[in-house]
């Protein structure tokens, strides 16, 4: 097993029609390969919480996921609601519309609310959706996002039209520079693509496949 490796895995179950049954799997497995997290939707943090509880797993969710387009007021509200039911580790997705339209204020804005809520409490990892931006506009983003607070800047959802690539890791990490964490979700499938990533500049891997890269296997599935 790749026990150095198993530490910076996010074991991600995001899907709408999750089930209670799935939940409990990915803690179980999470607990046994102890790894960074398990990223769940708001709505299963606080039974998340309670199956890792003592554990050295952190409860991560995800905030305006997946499209980013919810105001700054339900951000911060997402981000303190699910904290105060167990989040450790929240995941934001940026307002990309924003951003597109050059409109940083807004995007830094949009970010600082839910850094604000979640400081002393949470880390923060902003998602800004590579797939959907040009160069300029994902080093702008990872600039606004470090001026804004963030402990972590992520490549995607894993919902959109693409995932973690290694040319956008490397971007990333130069551009945010050595103090920040990158993570990156969507597409790792093995452990090759997790090595090729952490060689890139990742310090945290988002995947679904987290029992699957540990043991050295390929998985089918998209994020």
């Amino acid at each position: 097993m790749e026990k150095n490796i198993a530490k910076m895995i996010d074991h991600t179950l995001l899907k709408a029609d999750s089930t209670k049954d799935q939940v409990t799997k990915i803690c179980e497995e999470a607990r046994e390969y102890h790894f960074a997290s398990v990223c769940v939707n708001p709505g299963w943090v606080k039974y998340a919480a309670q199956l890792l509880q003592g554990t050295d797993v952190k409860v991560c969710t995800v905030i305006g996921f997946p499209l980013g387009a919810t105001t700054s007021e339900t951000k911060a509200f997402e981000t303190k609601d699910a904290i105060e039911k167990g989040a450790t580790e929240v995941d934001m997705v940026i307002n990309i519309s924003a951003l597109k339209d050059g409109n940083d204020e807004l995007v830094k804005q949009d970010i600082q609310a839910v850094t604000a809520a979640a400081k002393g409490k949470a880390l923060t990892k902003v998602i800004i959706e590579t797939s959907l931006l040009t160069d300029e506009e994902k080093e702008r983003a990872c600039r606004l996002a470090v001026e804004a607070g963030t402990d972590f800047v992520k490549t995607s959802t894993g919902f959109s039209t693409g995932g973690a690539t290694i040319e956008d890791i490397k971007l990333m990490r130069k551009t945010v520079g050595p103090d920040i964490g990158v993570k990156a979700s969507g597409g790792v499938r093995s452990v090759e693509d997790a090595k090729n990533m952490i060689e890139a500049g990742a310090t945290r891997i988002g995947a679904s496949s987290g029992v699957q890269i540990v043991q050295g296997l390929t998985s089918d599935s998209d994020y």
